[in-house]
């Protein structure tokens, strides 16, 4: 099969540079079709890193390029604007998530993009990192039984409510949520531009919130910057009749009384004395693989991996495939992270409402 062909929309941008890496290190799977980029001296900036055609409009790249699909990642007003624009042309679009501001901007997209049947989805990544895949198999094998409770502490509001609804198996069930915020001090650690570069304190906040589904129990515990300190750890719980998911500890008593402890257990190759290259090869729970990698034996971390499957799956989808992540679901995570901030902001308890999405 021929490479796919991707454009970006906003190619300047931190996450837009996902994209163009993903597409280096597998140019027998990826190849970016042009880039819009609007100011000009950027744009020659990324020509010159990254061996790739800019334009300054849409416009412009379609005089061009012919892409097979086209990454939408920009601000949301922006990104609202394009996607309309692109849905206009039939032109299929994966955006950046998510793909409005507001509930109103959700409501529109829905109306102008989903009941129309425009080709879009959404770039939402966090579930398809290789160790949600593996915690999404074990849950999918039955083996845990109905699954009841999930803790995530690992990215904020809509990547964090992702999460919760696909380890507890819910679309757009009602949800009551409770929520509070614990402030305390902790050391400054690296953010989106770098490492530290001063040992200093800084005011950190705890969100945390209970998501009651009914019958199912979703627990967020978020501190801003969690993601990328050195001194605070993600964490991922699932529990359901018959055993629970620890982070990597999987503990499961099954039919026969017998009580089993195994691992999430990540293989590499290229250590020791394997001399088959160094790549991730996937995931491992006692005898059986859980996750393998589809991009072996390219050198991707893991979140590069996760974006690597948004762009194939939405090839798939643009030649006729099923969807992966679609507007609908995009904005009930959403919805609820704003539902979740309502919750910590007033100290209320809120119950969501059933929304137009719902029926789609």
């Amino acid at each position: 099969m021929r490479p796919v062909q991707f454009s970006i929309i906003g190619g300047a941008g931190f996450r837009a540079q996902y994209f163009l890496r993903i597409a280096r290190e597998m140019p027998d799977r990826f190849q970016i079709s042009g880039m819009v980029v609007r100011d000009e001296e950027k744009g020659k900036t990324m020509e010159a890193q990254w061996g790739v055609s800019t334009y300054r409009t849409l416009e412009q790249l379609l005089a061009h390029e012919k892409p097979d699909f086209i990454v939408v990642s920009v601000g949301w007003a922006a990104c609202m604007d394009y996607l309309l624009q692109l849905a206009e042309l039939g032109i299929p679009a994966l955006s950046e998530t998510p793909p409005a501001p507001d509930l109103q901007g959700l409501e529109l997209l829905h109306e102008r993009l989903t009941l129309k049947g425009a080709r879009v989805q959404v770039a939402e990544q966090y579930f398809l990192h290789p160790i949600q895949q593996a915690r999404l198999a074990l849950i999918a094998s039955g083996q845990l039984g109905q699954i009841t409770e999930t803790t995530v502490s690992i990215s904020h509001l809509y990547h964090g409510v992702s999460l919760i609804r696909k380890m507890l198996g819910v679309m757009f069930e009602p949800v009551t949520i409770r929520g509070m915020r614990f402030e305390s001090q902790w050391v400054n650690g690296p953010t989106r531009s770098g490492p530290p570069t001063a040992d200093r304190m800084i005011p950190s906040q705890r969100d945390l919130a209970w998501l009651d589904f009914g019958d199912r129990l979703g627990i967020y515990d978020f501190t801003n910057n969690q993601h990328r300190s050195w001194t605070r750890s993600n964490h991922v719980s699932v529990r359901g009749e018959r055993g629970e998911i620890f982070d990597s500890r999987v503990l499961i008593q099954d039919q026969s009384c017998t009580e089993l402890q195994l691992e999430l257990k990540r293989m590499n190759k290229g250590e020791l004395e394997n001399a088959e290259g160094y790549f991730f090869k996937g995931i491992l729970c006692g005898d059986r693989w859980l996750y393998e990698n589809p991009f072996a034996p390219a050198r991707l971390y893991d979140d590069e991996i996760a974006i690597a499957s948004c762009l194939q799956k939405m090839a798939e989808y643009t030649f006729g495939g099923p969807g992966f992540y679609s507007l609908a679901e995009a904005s009930q995570d959403h919805y609820l992270g704003m539902l979740i901030e309502q919750a910590i902001r007033t100290g209320e308890t809120v119950k969501s409402a059933r929304m137009p999405w719902a029926e789609s």
